[in-house]
């Protein structure tokens, strides 16, 4: 799989995840750029499978995005409800791209979080 294709799914994926509601204030997400524009980005972006070197996992732990609403509550964006096979792909890209690149797991999934995050923005569909 290519960069493109790997950003290309995921953006599919989170996209997917819209409307979402805050939990606290109730302020509607309809879209994934509104809620990036929106909302404020905090940490880093952990696929625990990857940290856990599981390439091949049966049992997905996922992976996980974190922002700020507004009002300061902590929300999330994460793999729940991809396909295994989508999530295979996914970890089979990363393990070999960060080998290839000499990059974590942690470094080359931020990369496609921004990546995602910029094409969401410039081109919304």
């Amino acid at each position: 799989m290519t960069d493109v294709e790997i950003i290309q799914m995921m953006r599919e994926h989170f996209e997917g995840l819209f409307p979402k509601v805050c939990p606290k204030c109730g302020r509607r997400f309809a879209t994934l750029r509104e809620y990036i524009l929106d909302t404020q980005r905090i940490g880093t972006t952990i696929s625990y499978d990857a940290e856990m070197g599981d390439w091949e996992t049966t049992q997905p732990m996922g992976a996980v995005a974190h922002a700020n609403c507004p009002c300061g509550t902590t929300m999330a964006l994460t793999t729940d409800g991809m396909p295994l096979s989508k999530i295979h792909l996914v970890l089979k890209w990363v393990k070999e791209e960060t080998e290839r690149r000499g990059l974590s797991s942690e470094e080359l999934i931020g990369y496609v979080r921004d990546e995602v995050r910029k094409r969401v923005l410039i081109d919304p569909v």
